[in-house]
């Protein structure tokens, strides 16, 4: 087991039996986290949980214990269903195995070290670092267009998506002249209000879209990641095509839909009062902090990460069985009081905002976290430069969320500015 100089020490193991919750969901605002954590944390910060199916499993809510999670190879990532935690599930195993294998997200080394290492390179800071100069092209052209177009505007729709979106769909290759069709399947996979039929479609159509793509580079070469998994499987990697188009479609979600909310909220957080804006214009220096701050403060994996134990362990001092289901919960986490000052608070001059759990933590941190904070930083840079007086041009408290999905963010964000 991996050692943390910061992991406490191990607990008497408790035994009491206790009436699961449900996870709590309910938020009282756009920015705030459901309001049981706080009591949880507290008093029960390994909680008996209630699946929507099988039996109830663990809701691990503090920070050093879910940082430690996070790092413990007995907790699998290996698992019958992505959300099982927060609905039931839809699809049986045989069938979620057909449609999907393993990907970095729902493997364990040495499979996800095996995985990891094919794309590792398209991610590392001196390839991101390449990318500054496309990323910001793209980020003036939309903020042309935005600057351009009809007020109020959205900011979701006109920046927030289409940035990452593009800067993904020409580091992995995928045309972005499809963005509609992914678009779709994307808000399928991720939202909990699907049918079983729904998602069927959709996770069948994602992977038959990637595979035709996957099938196009082996006989039209490209320089992309695509292009660069299909080589090194030419070249007698062990890799199959199931598994190319699964990293894939990891990659596509996750590199657009993740980074766009990230930087919805983060504009909220910085426009509302006290509107921080003006702070951050003044003090540009500031920008890197007010990232961190959102990724801690507004955690969009807003139900946390699902693991299964392999074996019998003690986490904070409660005995969980070979088999039980635990969930890692990060947004509860990043709001730990005994880990963050004033937690509630959205600070952009927090030093310690980048502790944050919000890319994970050990062998599965995030692999994209460079790009993401690289895009970020250039998205907001550009816009404070840009449109100084940038202001909200709806209620904050009253903007629709995506409360329903698997990651949390803005549905729209209307601003207004002066051209």
């Amino acid at each position: 087991m991996e050692s943390h100089a910061d992991t406490p020490p191990p607990r008497p193991a408790d035994t009491t039996v206790r009436r699961p919750l449900e996870l709590p969901v309910d938020r009282p605002g756009p920015l705030d986290l459901p309001a049981a954590f706080q009591r949880l944390r507290t008093e029960d910060p390994v909680a008996p949980l209630a699946f929507p199916d099988g039996p109830p499993g663990w809701l691990v809510t503090r920070y050093e214990d879910v940082r430690a999670g996070l790092a413990d190879p007995r907790l699998s990532s290996r698992r019958p269903h992505l959300n099982s935690h927060v609905r039931a599930s839809l699809i049986s195993t045989e069938e979620m195995a057909a449609l999907r294998p393993s990907d970095l997200l729902t493997s364990d080394p040495p499979e996800h070290t095996r995985l990891r290492r094919l794309v590792n390179g398209q991610f590392t800071a001196r390839r991101v670092d390449r990318l500054v100069p496309r990323i910001q092209a793209i980020v003036d052209e939309h903020l042309d267009a935005l600057a351009a177009g009809p007020r109020p505007a959205d900011l979701i729709s006109s920046v927030a998506l289409p940035v990452p979106a593009l800067v993904i769909s020409e580091l992995l290759g995928v045309p972005y002249t499809d963005r509609e069709l992914y678009y779709r399947l994307t808000r399928d996979l991720l939202s909990l209000d699907r049918t079983r039929d729904q998602l069927l479609a959709a996770k069948a159509d994602m992977k038959a879209y990637l595979l035709d793509l996957v099938r196009t580079r082996r006989t039209t070469p490209t320089d992309d990641l695509l292009g660069g998994l299909v080589q090194a499987q030419q070249s007698g990697t062990t890799l199959t095509d199931d598994e190319i188009a699964a990293l894939a479609q990891l990659i596509l979600i996750a590199g657009h839909e993740t980074t766009a909310n990230v930087f919805g909220l983060t504009v909220l957080l910085l426009l509302r009062p006290p509107r921080l804006w003006d702070a951050l214009r003044r003090r540009p220096e500031l920008v890197d902090g007010a990232i961190e701050e959102t990724l801690r403060h507004a955690t969009v994996l807003q139900f946390g990460l699902l693991r299964v134990a392999r074996e019998p362990l003690t986490i904070a001092g409660r005995a969980v069985r070979a088999g039980d289901r635990v969930v890692l919960h990060l947004p509860a986490a990043n709001r730990d009081p005994d880990r963050f000052t004033d937690p509630d608070r959205f600070d952009p001059h927090r030093p310690d905002a980048a502790k944050h759990l919000s890319f994970g933590h050990g062998p599965h941190h995030c692999i994209g976290d460079q790009l993401a904070r690289t895009e970020l930083r250039i998205l907001l840079t550009t816009m404070l430069a840009r449109f100084p007086d940038l202001r909200l041009a709806a209620d904050p408290d009253e903007l629709p969320t995506h409360r329903h999905r698997v990651v949390y963010g803005l549905a729209e964000l209307p601003v207004d500015f002066t051209p």
